[in-house]
């Protein structure tokens, strides 16, 4: 609910208050974002500057009080007296120029006041307050838009030259504010195949930055960050959460003042930006999401969680289920043909796989990366059934067919290249740089989206095509606005293609994360986390970005171990335990796997679809666990499913506890673990000493029965109250190093389990 009363300015939601006044000199003065508050209490939130500071630049001689640089503000202005870091900075022909956007009125909307100039926009909101803002020197206006979402709020900017001749944006930030207090930002940064890494800085009087200049989101700076208070955990304290939606170059900072205000500000990058504003023309903001929690990060997660999957992803897939799909890249790469593919796809769908894609290599000539990129003209020698004939084929086994492009980008040894070089993003006078044998389309131009377009439209129209990857496989080199006018283009682009096509499953790519925010889940449901399928890495992977998006958009692979990206061994329980906590997919050539494997996926494939509605759309909740472990909880409509997930054993293991989250103290629940198999080859040369048979650790008969038989692990089974589960359990336990028990937990490193966590009939008696 939006509220006004006496130039105040309150939205309220179940545990959040965002209140501001528009103050005597028309500023717009923050009094709180964070637990529930009266409007009749704003006097009592409002700061007391006394008599000020020394050395202040006032607004009034007269009015020690009125210095603008030790106020609490939605909005700043620059070379007024707040020499805090602005949220814009503008220019005319004469050069920069000072900002001073004073309160002029408002409105309030029924649901969302839409963005014109094609930026993506959350969906759904119930309320918006637009507060109205002039410069009159300067003869612009600034409104400040704040939408609400439930417990979360979008705010964004859009700044109208109202003067006679041209104004020049250089920032403008999507939002600004002061928050009160003392914080760690909490970022998730990183790189090729080690994305979402947490980052946590103190935030002090100097400025902490997180940003992105390579022209997307990146992988080096997720957009996404929080503001914690000191002693915030998972599950207690004040936690602050951002994200922009926008897949461009980012910026957002904080920066804490003598007085003890927060600021903090989210936007386009303003790197080398310059936008041009003739008089009369208007700039806007992508939106920002801002959301707040008392519960700590899971109760922060909780809410960005549910506004993605209520407002973000498009409305044809929301709570809509994923398929498991299997993808042949890591099978295959470039080398396939028809018959290999129907081979694949034949076992892929006795596993228990429902989608079927075909990733690189279809078209033009792509026999490698170095070339053909752009073509999108299918290789009629490895698939002469073309992709419609092939999707065909593939339907009759019962499978969906899924197809991938890379179509922002241009091999320079490609038909399009040669037909049009000036079709790429380039600056005047330097040669362009290539980045896997790779140069991007310039989406700025029309005639390039059109056949972007025009090419992915052909396809997905004369074949039965079900799923696309979107992949895009380098960074950019445009700069500032050029950047920004791209990510307009993409925008048009993927518009153009699948608004029209809402059944379509788009899952977005960019060498991975690189891509990963919240303007491509615009568009797209899911995307993929990284090119990193080690479970090992992706507990810090999926696990990093869980802080701020829900698992039903990450894509997660079982692959094949050793893992392409570590070399690191993994068993492929625990490998797929992890892929789980996503949308499940299989990538690894199948046909390599053995009787032993092929047994397991069925089995991971077939506990999945019977848990896929839990694990793709319940609450996550991410548990304590002992040492460097990992503990994932989702839950939903009574039942939950908890992953716990151990990096390297210790010898002589004591007795641990595992605490699940969010049950009732007062129920009785049933918890199961699954059941999991040992593969006999892990055993070694123990097997000799409980064999009545002399075996060879490298003989046949070892490597025979590797292939076709499993030892059962040991697991858990039982009832207890909601209360002990809360408290902590003592699990099974786990190898000592004293022989193997069938009870017990006899797992190396990178061991794993899930638990079914389900309610019993009947309530245990309070004591």
């Amino acid at each position: 609910m939006i509220e006004y009363k006496d130039k105040v300015f309150h939205i309220s939601a179940p545990g959040m208050s965002y209140m501001f006044r528009a103050d005597g000199y028309g500023l717009l003065e923050h009094l709180c974002f964070g637990p529930p508050a009266s409007m009749a209490d704003a006097a009592a939130l409002a700061v007391k500057p006394g008599t000020g500071w020394g050395c202040a630049v006032v607004l009034r001689e007269d009015d020690n009080a009125s210095c603008p640089d030790v106020l609490p503000l939605e909005w700043s202005g620059a070379g007024r007296g707040d020499y805090r870091e602005a949220p814009a900075e503008l220019e005319t022909d004469d050069g920069p120029v000072s900002t001073d956007f004073r309160y002029a009125g408002y409105e309030i909307i029924k649901g969302c006041a839409p963005i014109k100039c094609g930026l993506p926009q959350a969906d759904g909101g119930t309320e918006t307050l637009a507060v109205t803002m002039r410069d009159d020197a300067l003869k612009a206006e600034l409104k400040l838009y704040f939408t609400q979402f439930g417990a979360a709020v979008t705010r964004r900017a859009e700044l109208v030259n109202l003067g006679s001749r041209p104004l020049y944006v250089r920032k403008l930030m999507s939002f600004s504010t002061d928050l009160a207090g003392e914080y760690d930002m909490h970022s998730f940064s990183g790189g090729w195949i080690a994305e979402a890494r947490r980052t946590v800085c103190h935030v002090g009087m100097a400025r902490t930055v997180n940003e992105s200049v390579t022209g997307f989101s990146s992988n080096r700076a997720n957009p996404g960050f929080m503001l914690a208070e000191k002693d915030a955990g998972e599950d207690n304290g004040r936690v602050y959460g951002f994200n922009l939606l926008y897949s461009g170059s980012h910026y957002a900072s904080a920066q804490r003042s003598l007085q003890g205000l927060t600021r903090v500000m989210q936007g386009i990058s303003p790197v080398g930006f310059r936008r041009k504003l003739m008089p009369g023309e208007s700039f806007e903001t992508p939106e920002a999401v801002m959301a707040f929690s008392e519960a700590g990060f899971n109760g922060l997660s909780h809410i960005m969680h549910d506004f993605v999957n209520a407002h973000i992803v498009p409305r044809a897939w929301r709570y809509r289920e994923r398929p498991v799909l299997y993808n042949d890249w890591e099978g295959c790469m470039f080398s396939f043909d028809e018959s290999r593919l129907l081979d694949l796809a034949a076992r892929a769908k006795k596993l228990g796989c429902e989608l079927f894609v075909l990733d690189d290599g279809w078209f033009g000539g792509r026999n490698s990366d170095r070339a053909g990129l752009g073509d999108y003209n299918v290789n009629e020698k490895k698939l002469p059934s073309g992709i419609d004939g092939l999707a065909k084929k593939i339907g009759r086994m019962g499978l969906e067919f899924g197809l991938w492009f890379e179509p922002e980008a241009v091999n320079p040894d490609s038909d399009l290249f040669r037909a049009h070089p000036d079709w790429v993003l380039a600056e005047p006078g330097r040669e362009s740089l290539t980045s896997r044998h790779e140069l991007l389309l310039d989406l700025r131009k029309e005639e390039v989206r059109d056949y972007i377009v025009s090419s992915v439209c052909g396809v997905l129209d004369g074949a039965d095509v079900k799923y696309v990857k979107w992949d895009m496989n380098r960074q950019s080199c445009a700069l500032g606005t050029a950047a920004h006018e791209y990510i307009l283009g993409l925008y048009d682009v993927l518009r153009r293609i699948f608004a029209p096509r809402p059944d379509i499953l788009l899952e977005t790519c960019s060498s991975g994360g690189n891509r990963f925010d919240l303007g491509m889940l615009c568009f797209s449901p899911q995307i993929w986390c990284s090119d990193d399928t080690d479970p090992i890495e992706r507990l810090d992977i999926q696990g990093g970005l869980s802080y701020l998006y829900p698992q039903s958009c990450m894509g997660a692979h079982v692959s094949a171990s050793p893992h392409a990206q570590t070399l690191r061994r993994t068993p492929l329980y625990t490998r797929g335990n992890v892929s789980f906590f996503g949308v499940l997919g299989y990538e690894l050539d199948l046909k390599d796997l053995l009787p032993v494997e092929t047994r397991e996926i069925k089995a991971q494939i077939a506990f999945y679809k019977a848990h896929r509605e839990l694990f793709q759309f319940g609450e996550f909740t991410r548990l304590p666990a002992p040492g460097d472990a990992a503990g994932w909880q989702v839950m939903k409509n009574g039942v939950a499913a908890a992953g716990i997930f151990r990096r390297l054993v210790r010898a002589a293991p004591g007795y641990g506890r595992v605490r699940f989250a969010g049950l009732s103290p007062d129920k009785r629940y049933r918890v199961e673990s699954r059941k999991q198999s040992l593969r006999v080859g892990g055993f070694g040369s123990l097997i000799k000493y409980v064999s009545p048979v002399r075996i060879s650790v490298h003989g046949a008969l070892l490597r025979t029965a590797d292939k076709h038989y499993a030892m059962p692990d040991g697991g858990d089974s039982f009832t207890a109250s909601g209360r002990t589960l809360l408290a902590g359990f003592s699990p099974a336990g786990r190898f000592t190093g004293a022989g193997y028990d069938s009870a017990s937990r006899n797992q190396g490193d990178f061991g794993s389990e899930i638990y079914v966590i389900s309610e019993e009939t009947g309530h245990v008696k309070k004591r």
